[in-house]
């Protein structure tokens, strides 16, 4: 076989030809541009300008003039600036002041009970008297200045055990302290969601909102952290209602509804990042953004516009660092391959105007402008491919691509975010009967375009197929896995920072090998089981108890 490629208007081609025939590949090749260095700046000119079919809302900070986002990929604005040439159909408006403000126990316990919702009537209905600049319909409705109104809302107590302090609360009143547990907690879930419920309808009430999109933030079927995803398999989290958060959960169906659901026009999920490299759990951002999309795709038919955030949250001793560029750059591109209708890019108010380098917020910019150069495959039509769930990715912190079909063509977006920097990482790319192999180096993102109409035949996986058995494990674990070739590799066991705690070599061969890995006298807590052969790897986590 011989290999052809030449570049043309900044694109990448491959010509693959061999014995099986021959397929044109093309991709989205990374821009050159050199980040920013000042303070304060984004450097929006270095990019060409370009649109993208989704709604992608800039709420970041604004050192720009002439409404630069919007002229970059962004459809809406979040944060507007006097004399942006737009209009309504171009803002986007979140308000966090919902259950603030009035020290009610909906804001100091979270609680439903003994709330005086006149007072909130009056108080939603300034807020939106207030932002319709007294503007008002035939029929007496606030006309809103924005396409899309988000309500930040954030007041309820998400797990039993937080619900059931509130039973030795005095301000709970007499005759639900009195309830038994399992009555207590209905009777919270059922009067907060119709808490919930009543802020949507006084405000649809009160606005016209004929041609506005509402939601709230991160009050989703799944709405989950990084530590707890893979504590459940993925047909778990998509079919048992147990997952689904009450405040979006019908009673009378046990399954995704409700007064408070039915008034969403989409869904919001929360998709900030907690960790930063090197810790052993950073690489687990991407799965985790999948799974926020993914996962509410499959108890929802609504559209999912997730929110993303260029630091990382503040729980995990990482805020309020910028996340990597590579970060950015996925965080861009992979989420329309899980099916997601847009993306809000939001910023801490406190941070809008701190000083700082924003060269994050142009690595998130350069991944808008590659995914542009496919924007016809999320036109009409197309189909979704994934290779594995983002449970599996993030349980076996595996590379992770997500397909796009379209006719007979296929767009792969691919990327290694366990990866060290020269690592090379080869994947199968397959959809129905045609296949082919990838080859990452380091963190890249991937982004090309495959021509289906001719199949390849690639060889097998290099390392496979790893299992581990019993896990947790106390006193030993049995690894097995297969590889294509025979090969020497590593079986390493290594713990959550990444630290190799005891190594085995073997020569394999191409079949299933199989041996014990003792694991008596560790301390119990996070491990890690890698086989690699110095080039391919594979690994999956390992829970050792005492």
């Amino acid at each position: 076989m011989f290999l052809k490629r030449f570049l043309r208007n900044g694109w990448f081609t491959l010509l693959w030809i061999s014995r099986v025939g021959y397929a044109q590949v093309q991709c989205a090749e990374p821009f050159s541009f050199t980040p920013v260095s000042q303070l304060n700046s984004i450097e929006w000119a270095k990019f060409p300008e370009f649109t993208l079919p989704f709604t992608i809302i800039y709420a970041g900070p604004r050192f720009d003039t002439g409404a630069q986002p919007l002229k970059h990929g962004f459809s809406h604005l979040g944060r507007l600036k006097d004399g942006d040439p737009i209009t309504p159909k171009q803002v986007a408006i979140e308000w966090s002041g919902v259950a603030y403000g009035l020290n009610q126990p909906w804001e100091t316990l979270q609680s439903p009970w003994n709330n005086d919702l006149n007072a909130y009537h009056t108080k939603w209905d300034q807020w939106l008297r207030q932002l319709s600049g007294g503007q008002q319909n035939a029929q007496g409705k606030w006309v809103l200045p924005t396409d899309v109104l988000m309500l930040d809302i954030e007041r309820f107590l998400d797990t039993d055990s937080r619900i059931l302090a509130l039973k030795t609360n005095d301000q709970t009143p007499a005759q639900y302290r009195q309830l038994a547990d399992a009555d207590f907690l209905t009777q919270y879930k059922k009067d907060m969601t119709a808490l919930y419920a009543e802020s949507i309808r006084y405000v649809r009430e009160r606005a016209d909102l004929s041609a506005v999109r509402l939601s709230t933030y991160s009050d989703t079927p799944i709405r989950n952290t990084y530590l707890n995803v893979v504590a459940n398999s993925w047909q778990d989290w998509t079919t048992n209602p147990a997952r689904v958060n009450y405040i979006t959960k019908d009673p009378a169906t046990n399954t995704v509804g409700g007064t408070f659901y039915q008034q969403l026009d989409f869904l919001g999920p929360s998709s900030y990042y907690y960790y930063d490299y090197p810790s052993a759990l950073a690489g687990d951002y991407l799965a985790y953004l999948l799974f926020q999309i993914e996962a509410n795709r499959a108890w929802s038919n609504k559209p999912v516009i997730p929110f993303v955030w260029m630091r990382y949250h503040d729980c995990c001793g990482s805020y309020p660092k910028f996340i990597q560029p590579f970060m950015a750059e996925a965080t861009a591109i992979f989420p329309f391959f899980a099916g997601a209708k847009g993306l809000w890019l939001w910023e801490a108010p406190n941070f809008q105007t701190s000083d700082a380098t924003f060269a994050p917020y142009e690595h998130f910019v350069h991944g808008l402008y590659r995914l542009s150069q496919f924007k016809d495959m999320f036109e009409g039509d197309y189909e979704l491919v994934m290779d594995e769930p983002a449970t599996e990715h993030m349980n076996n912190q595996t590379p992770i691509w997500r397909g796009v079909v379209k006719e007979s063509q296929l767009l792969v977006a691919a990327h290694n975010p366990y990866a060290s920097a020269n690592q090379t990482t080869t994947l199968t790319v397959n959809y129905k009967s045609w296949q082919t192999q990838i080859t990452l180096t380091g963190t890249e993102v991937y982004l090309c375009k495959f021509d289906l109409s001719v199949l390849g035949a690639p060889e097998p996986p290099v390392i496979a197929d790893l299992t581990l058995s019993p896990n947790p494990a106390r006193t030993s674990v049995a690894v097995s896995f297969t590889t294509a070739h025979n090969r020497a590799v590593d079986v390493q066991l290594m713990n959550a920072l990444g630290q190799i705690i005891k190594t085995r070599r073997i020569q394999t061969s191409p079949d299933q090998t199989r041996l014990n890995l003792g694991v008596h006298g560790l301390p119990a807590g996070l491990y890690f089981v890698r086989v690699t052969d110095g080039q391919a790897e594979t690994r999956k986590k390992l829970l050792i108890v005492n």
